[in-house]
């Protein structure tokens, strides 16, 4: 079992920035894939990025190039540094941990969320 805990989230007002952190804790040496989602209210969860075992990055089209995800093994951390924020980002950020089993099974943890509002 895989347990995650984000922290970072606020108010900031826009063209400000924020840093996200999610740690895991339990089992967390088979961590392959770490994955930011963020939802709005009334909206769908969106992948916002996700960062692979050898430091391979995605991004969603809306903040390539002002958000950054970064992961530390060895405190169990995956990061997200977010800069130049919009109103259009204010939404729940859930951190997302996965490992990819035999054949295609995965084992999926998400933490709790953490809030970010970005006010005009």
């Amino acid at each position: 079992q895989v347990h995650l805990v984000e922290a970072g989230g606020g108010l900031v007002q826009t063209g400000g920035s924020l840093g996200l952190s999610c740690a895991a804790s339990g089992n967390t040496f088979s961590i392959d894939v770490w994955v930011w989602h963020r939802q709005a209210p009334g909206k769908q969860r969106e992948l916002v990025a996700a960062i692979g075992a050898e430091d391979s990055t995605n991004y969603a089209d809306s903040v390539k190039d002002r958000f950054t995800i970064s992961r530390d093994d060895t405190r169990n951390t995956v990061y997200l540094q977010m800069n130049s924020l919009k109103p259009e980002d204010t939404a729940v950020y859930s951190c997302n941990a996965r490992h990819y089993k035999e054949g295609l099974s995965v084992d999926d943890y998400w933490g709790q969320g953490t809030q970010v509002t970005v006010s005009s």
